[in-house]
């Protein structure tokens, strides 16, 4: 096995499946079994999952709302989300811990990182939510200083895409997948990866980022046995 210990990203909409919004339990259902199928084979795994299938700070900003305000409600969303994917998880069997960055005593730990990694060492799945605790900084970031924190081997970007092209694959059918690709590379041809913060963190730590398709069952499972399924981004 090629890691040891890894950070998943997920995207809030990817919980919604075919539905305009909330979540979906079937999508949850069969997150939470490749999930747990990661985690039988022995591989640590810490999660962030975004919350734009119930609210983006974002969004409320384009209708008048105040930026910190929504932000901070973006942040809850993720929580609850969270709470799902916790609830999935265990109902396979599989202990988690949910911790935020906000605190919530009644339903999820206060982030530490020496506990994080304590329950990542006794094979529990860490969840992560209220992105970074911070207004202005969306769950890409938080994902990668999550990942520098526990010093996990990757960030596993899960999209519903199968890896980084030259274009949007979904708009242009002539756009080519690149099997691996440089930071440097990333920022001159313009792709949209991860917003800029995030990612100028993750160079910074050298911590590469593999996306991949996370809605083709048995792909997670499939790359972290090595398989060359998605797209990593690492220097040169």
């Amino acid at each position: 096995m090629q890691y040891k210990r890894i950070l998943l990203k997920l995207s809030g909409e990817a919980l919604m499946g075919s539905q305009q919004y909330g979540i979906d339990t079937e999508r949850l259902a069969e997150y939470a079994k490749e999930i747990k199928e990661a985690v039988d084979t022995g591989l640590q795994i810490a999660i962030v999952i975004g919350g734009g299938n119930i609210f983006r700070g974002i969004s409320g900003v384009a209708q008048g709302m105040d930026r910190v305000q929504g932000d901070y409600m973006g942040m809850l969303a993720t929580c609850i989300n969270g709470m799902a994917l916790q609830s999935a998880i265990e109902a396979q069997g599989v202990p988690t811990r949910l911790l935020t960055a906000i605190k919530m005593e009644e339903i999820a730990e206060p982030f530490i990182k020496r506990r994080a990694v304590r329950h990542l060492e006794k094979g529990r799945v860490v969840i992560f939510g209220a992105g970074t605790g911070n207004p202005y900084f969306t769950t890409d970031t938080a994902s990668v200083l999550r990942a520098i924190e526990i010093q996990a081997d990757v960030i596993l970007k899960g999209t519903r895409v199968d890896g980084i092209y030259t274009a949007d694959p979904e708009k242009d059918p002539n756009a080519t997948k690149f099997e691996s690709i440089s930071y440097q590379d990333v920022l001159q041809k313009g792709l949209k990866i991860m917003d800029s913060t995030a990612f100028t963190l993750s160079e910074e730590n050298k911590l590469p980022i593999l996306v991949f398709d996370m809605n083709t069952k048995g792909n997670l499972i499939k790359l972290i046995k090595g398989e060359n399924i998605g797209t990593v981004v690492t220097e040169k």
